[in-house]
């Protein structure tokens, strides 16, 4: 499970126009779920073409997306690449909850309960090679350029924010702030009206922006120490330690000089100790795996253009969706990204 820092973090309130004229890194595995899990009919079957093949996510990365752009933001989607050896463990805990949640999803449908359906069916979202390419395919078809990062897609996207390419890193976890991504958008493809799960009750939700600078300022923390208390709440690498909490896990690190003297209090005052060692859970996110980019490389990311009638093609003919929609919309998107070019493309890092 990925840190939750949602206590410690300085966060504000964003309204997207503010974002215009920037570039955005878009952690492109945490979005493709979020809109495979909502977007779905509602005994919580997904959108599917007439070959069977999902289009949930295709659904979700085209409106968002032009969206977004429409506003004059610059979106480059990051993915994933071969993940950690340290988080193996997490994504067979993953793995074992969607498969026990795909059963209950179908136990609900057959018992006509939609709501649970719906419920359980975002649960056993998955993410498959199929997904993921026809992703990629739409955004090379809608002229939005993604980088493939060797490892973790945050790793990669919070090292193009501190390299000055982009201006933020839009991602729901908390994890790009133990990457070090100065600037990190929440609910950018998220914001609206949404129902709380299995429950009759909605909230509005809206796009935030965290500081890490203020954050480490907020909090008298390091970069380091940032790291040891997602190290004590657990990560994606690591199970937490059990009994610390937040206010807790700041009073420990600040009161320790050494990872050694940390694991000594695990140890001495919880008599627990460390499910992976924390030393290489530091390392990872002190100094993880990225792909070094270059400006004339981002500059060419920045420079794709829409093919619009192949792109039509692809949503319309290949995938079924409404043609007099799409093309409305793929023309939005030109117009869009024509006036996004008209400016330097210097503007944009």
């Amino acid at each position: 499970m990925a840190v939750d820092l949602s206590k410690l973090v300085s966060k504000r309130k964003l309204l997207l126009d503010e974002l215009s004229g920037k570039t955005i890194a878009i952690d492109a595995y945490n979005f493709l779920y979020q809109f495979l899990a909502i977007i779905r009919q509602p005994d919580g079957t997904p959108l599917t073409d007439a070959h069977g093949a999902v289009t949930s996510h295709l659904s979700g990365i085209f409106f968002r997306s032009i969206d977004i752009i429409a506003k004059g933001i610059k979106p480059i989607y990051v993915f994933d690449g071969v993940p950690s050896m340290l988080k193996q463990k997490t994504i067979e805990a993953r793995m074992n909850r969607r498969e026990e949640a795909y059963r209950e999803w179908q136990v609900a449908k057959e018992a006509g309960n939609v709501e649970q359906a719906r419920a359980h069916a975002m649960a056993s979202t998955r993410v498959t090679k199929e997904i993921v390419k026809s992703a990629k395919d739409l955004l090379d078809l809608m002229g939005i350029g993604y980088v493939n990062a060797p490892s973790e897609g945050e790793a990669q996207a919070s090292y193009m924010c501190r390299k000055g390419f982009v201006y933020a890193t839009a991602s729901q976890d908390y994890d790009t702030m133990l990457f070090a991504s100065p600037v990190v958008i929440r609910n950018l493809t998220f914001s609206g009206r949404r129902k709380l799960p299995n429950k009759n009750v909605y909230v509005n939700v809206e796009p935030e922006l965290v500081s890490l600078e203020d954050t480490l300022n907020g909090l008298k923390l390091t970069q380091r120490q940032l790291i040891w208390v997602g190290i004590l709440l657990g990560t994606d690498f690591n199970s937490g330690i059990k009994g610390i909490g937040p206010k807790t896990a700041i009073k420990i690190v600040k009161s320790v000089s050494s990872m050694a003297e940390l694991k000594s209090v695990v140890s001495s005052k919880y008599g627990q100790e460390f499910d992976v060692a924390p030393e290489e859970v530091e390392a990872l996110f002190m100094k993880p795996e990225v792909k070094d980019l270059s400006g004339e490389e981002m500059q060419k990311l920045a420079s794709k253009i829409p093919n619009r009638a192949n792109l039509v093609k692809f949503l319309c003919d290949d995938h079924g969706f409404s043609r007099e929609r799409i093309e409305k919309y793929a023309g939005i998107l030109e117009q869009s990204e024509t006036a996004l070019r008209q400016k330097t493309i210097t503007k944009w890092f």
